[in-house]
């Protein structure tokens, strides 16, 4: 939308429940209302988005990321609409969509593929017999699939069949299809991508790769262009290798060929083509100075390309980070709920931030749980990743857990910073992404958290106001005050004190952790355009950190990212909750969503590790297990298609006690 307010282009959204205060909605010149917030009934509702785009007298659907941006049928509705599809034609989405054609199209190209079975037979005994005769560990991936949605990885022949059916529902909620192709896995790879762009005349370029190996759930999480430690031949052998696979399928548009690269060789096979614009394209567009959306735009009103492969340069260095709603030491489930408070990085030259949300709106289960892209450019990768870094601890965000901590640790990881990066990253540098020194109390942290706790709480009782609307006064000292206050604070599931004593020195204090020593603190309450701000001087150190009180939480934002301290309700408020007695004994929702299947049933046996339930969220399932062998003493009054929140008891086992 931005960019086609650049050029004087009207732009009409459309919405489903869920979205009607979105920022899109809004940016837009019209916006139109398509159905509810599942994407079945709304977002996937071609014949809606069609009867949209004829009632405002749109010319073009530009179909973003995901949803029907890779839908052929789609894209035939449009031209039989005479409406332009802001892609590639049907024929090229269809070639590619079908990762089994599109495989023997690149073979016939000269472009190395992976052994594996891409036929049509998908019988499931053809399917066992193919497995076997590729190997495992195997690699089961939706035809029509993309963004990780219905891919597998069976590393013996025992996994193969609950990974072929888990694959097999996934993708039929995805894309409307469960057709598999099977291939071999290798362990391990890089997975290096390259831009290119074609237009209606015969010219096809590539804008160089970028690396997008780090991955959670098969999902990127962290790209960079270009990618670390490759040679320039090597880089020269995979755009060109990209261009003739886009000019294989007659291509016009954006588009993006996937190739795994082997991590010592660098040798690289195809894997598959997204024909359309991807999520982490503003990395490209800070390497080469360019707009792809304009280009997008251009090409589709049959314009040539503006430029020729020999006229693209390639400057510097950038690096996009994914902020999502999700807890990486849960495995990065995705979370869902209000954003009380959202601050971001403020824009630059070169630093982007790409969002579609903003304080107070909702992360909803029906979508993907992305917040923001942050997008940063350096000279070189050292310079783009330091800034990567300081930019991160700009975040402040509360309501919902995020992956800020996460990325400023991984970005800052050794193995990281020295390039040596591939799809098993965050599995083999797990002490370092996820150190146990975040559940150690940081006795500072915790000193800034119970004085930060008083000083919002004394400022509001002065003014009788919430934090947003108060003044700081410079000093936050008032003559006669309470001599001593303890505050109860909770970090990682263990309680302490910190005992604050007041002096007759404005803004200074006596401080005590526990049981520990007494401490001097000189501390006040400041503001600035991203909230308060609390500096305080302990054992000769100033801090100027981030703060935010927010119900029964502290928020603490310094250079390691977020610390989140809980004041315990006292116990005659206490919220009643499992005993761990009937926790052991229950099954739960991992995360808030919609309930996809019921597996068992009052009085079945059940094994350790077997299906219980399969929950649905932000496009993903998740399949519950049972904690313990034992029997089904009670199935929660629930069916198909209900909502269900974090910690949602649904099967109840047999107290063995």
């Amino acid at each position: 939308m931005r960019t086609a307010k650049k050029l004087g282009v009207r732009t009409v959204a459309v919405y489903s429940d869920a979205d009607r205060h979105a920022m899109h909605v809004e940016m837009a010149d019209e916006a139109y209302h398509i159905g509810p917030a599942p994407s079945t009934q709304s977002y996937l509702n071609a014949s809606k988005i069609l009867e949209v785009a004829k009632k405002s007298n749109s010319q073009a659907i530009h179909p973003g990321y995901g949803f029907l941006s890779e839908n052929v049928e789609f894209c035939e509705k449009c031209a039989s609409e005479d409406i332009i599809f802001i892609g590639p034609p049907p024929s090229a989405i269809r070639d590619m969509g079908i990762k089994s054609t599109s495989k023997a199209i690149m073979s016939a190209a000269g472009v190395p593929i992976v052994r594996g079975y891409h036929g049509e037979d998908q019988n499931i005994e053809r399917l066992k017999a193919e497995a076997q005769r590729i190997g495992f560990p195997l690699m089961i991936k939706a035809v029509r699939g993309g963004g990780g949605k219905g891919m597998r990885i069976a590393m013996t022949e025992s996994d193969f069949l609950p990974q072929l059916e888990s694959a097999k529902r996934e993708s039929l909620k995805s894309f409307g299809d469960d057709n598999m192709l099977l291939e071999q896995y290798i362990t391990d790879p890089r997975h290096v991508e390259v831009q290119v762009f074609a237009d209606m005349h015969g010219n096809a370029v590539h804008l160089f790769e970028r690396d997008c190996s780090v991955q959670r759930r098969h999902q990127k999480i962290i790209e960079e262009a270009p990618a670390p430690g490759l040679s320039e031949e090597t880089r020269r052998a995979l755009g060109e290798a990209a261009v003739r696979a886009a000019k294989a399928v007659g291509y016009v548009g954006a588009g993006t060929v996937e190739f795994i690269l082997h991590r010592v060789t660098h040798e690289f096979h195809f894997m598959e083509m997204n024909t359309r614009l991807q999520v982490e394209h503003p990395i490209t567009e800070m390497i080469t100075g360019t707009d792809l959306v304009e280009w997008q735009l251009r090409v589709a009103a049959g314009e040539p390309l503006p430029v020729t492969q020999e006229d693209i340069v390639r400057n510097g260095h950038a690096v996009e980070c994914r902020i999502y709603a999700e807890e990486p030491a849960a495995g990065f489930l995705p979370r869902a709920g209000t954003l009380h408070r959202l601050t971001q990085p403020i824009a630059e030259e070169f630093v982007r931030v790409e969002t579609g949300v903003r304080e107070g709106q909702e992360v909803s289960v029906h979508y993907d749980p992305m917040i923001a892209k942050l997008v940063v450019w350096g000279r070189d990768r050292t310079e783009a990743l330091a800034k990567t870094k300081a930019k991160l601890t700009e975040y402040q965000v509360a309501g919902l857990e995020t992956n800020v901590n996460f990325l400023l640790r991984l970005s800052g990881a050794s193995a990281f910073v020295a390039g040596d990066v591939h799809t098993a990253f965050i599995p083999q540098h797990e002490a370092e992404l996820f150190p146990k020194s975040d559940t150690v109390l940081n006795e500072n942290r915790a000193i800034q958290a119970a004085l930060g706790h008083l000083l919002v709480s004394q400022a509001q009782l002065a003014t009788n106001d919430s934090w947003k609307g108060i003044s700081v006064p410079s000093t936050a000292f008032r003559p006669n005050y309470q001599l001593q206050k303890t505050v109860p604070l909770r970090f990682d599931e263990k309680d302490f004190t910190v005992t604050v004593q007041y002096t007759d020195v404005p803004n200074t204090y006596r401080v005590q952790v526990g049981d520990g020593e007494w401490r001097s603190v000189e501390a006040y309450l400041s503001s600035n355009e991203k909230g308060l701000r609390l500096n305080a001087l302990i054992d000769d150190k100033i801090s100027n950190i981030g703060l935010l009180t927010y119900e029964q939480q502290v928020h603490v934002y310094d250079e390691t990212g977020q610390t989140v301290f809980v004041l315990p309700h006292p116990k005659f408020q206490a919220v009643s909750g499992l005993d761990p007695a009937a926790a052991a004994n229950s099954a739960s929702s991992p995360t808030p969503g919609v309930l996809e299947r019921i597996l068992v049933n009052k009085g079945d046996k059940v094994v350790k590790g077997q299906p219980l339930f399969v929950v649905i969220a932000m496009k993903m399932e998740y399949v519950v297990r049972s904690p313990r062998d034992g029997v089904v003493e009670a199935v929660a009054p629930f069916k198909q298609g209900d909502a269900v929140g974090k910690g949602t008891q649904v099967v109840m086992l047999e107290d063995q006690s």
